[in-house]
């Protein structure tokens, strides 16, 4: 699950990495409801131009925490039912803001979901009554977490929190925090770090090989 940005080449080059592991990818669009591809025009945003942080807000609003829940369920069916797929529960990956994404897809289909992993996801604790950590009781997964050191949208205390809130849901996670700035696993942009990207490749394949196979 992308982030904020949408589908772009650097997207699909992760999700090649993936792939050439063995594993069957879907990378869908999230905001298709409201956008089609591209989300953004090509290269790399200006976020202090203010049409691209109306754009920004746009897309923050596009997809709502129901939504992710019958979204992320569908795709998982979606994902399974096809006849080159082999095995019966998949791994959900997110990306800033698509980090809360599959922790909600997690606890949408516990049944088919052995992992969900959120790197460099934003606001994965609120005070809203509907903040995604709330959907720890219903996830069966195992969960990973890697942080940035540098987030507006996640900050220490709210790290903090969330670690809280997994050691009392009793379930196996792991929550880490990269060296860098939001967004350090894209390549491309101008915060990615690669020695964090590499770190970040490494972990989510041990999470994926530990629970696919």
């Amino acid at each position: 699950l992308t982030d904020i940005w949408g589908i772009r080449p650097a997207n699909q080059a992760m999700a090649q990495r993936v792939a050439d592991q063995g594993y069957a990818v879907l990378m869908p669009n999230i905001f298709y409801r409201t956008d089609p591809l591209p989300v953004m025009p090509p290269g790399e945003p200006d976020i202090n131009d203010p049409a691209v942080l109306r754009r920004l807000s746009h897309l923050l609003a596009a997809v709502n925490a129901g939504q992710m829940r019958r979204d992320g369920a569908a795709y998982a069916e979606f994902l399974l039912a096809l006849p080159q797929v082999e095995g019966r529960r998949i791994a959900v990956v997110g990306y800033c803001f698509a980090g809360q994404f599959a922790l909600r897809a997690a606890a949408a289909a516990p049944q088919m979901v052995a992992a969900a992993a959120s790197f460099h996801g934003g606001h994965l604790v609120t005070d809203a009554p509907d903040s995604p950590h709330s959907e720890l009781p219903r996830v069966t997964a195992e969960l990973y977490f890697g942080h940035a050191m540098e987030d507006q949208s996640m900050p220490p205390a709210a790290i903090e929190k969330l670690d809280d809130a997994l050691k009392g849901w009793g379930g196996i996670w792991q929550s880490e925090v990269y060296e860098g700035r939001h967004g350090w696993s894209v390549p491309g942009r101008p915060v990615y770090d690669e020695a964090q990207s590499e770190r970040h490749f490494a972990k989510l394949f041990d999470l994926l090989k530990r629970n696919l196979g």
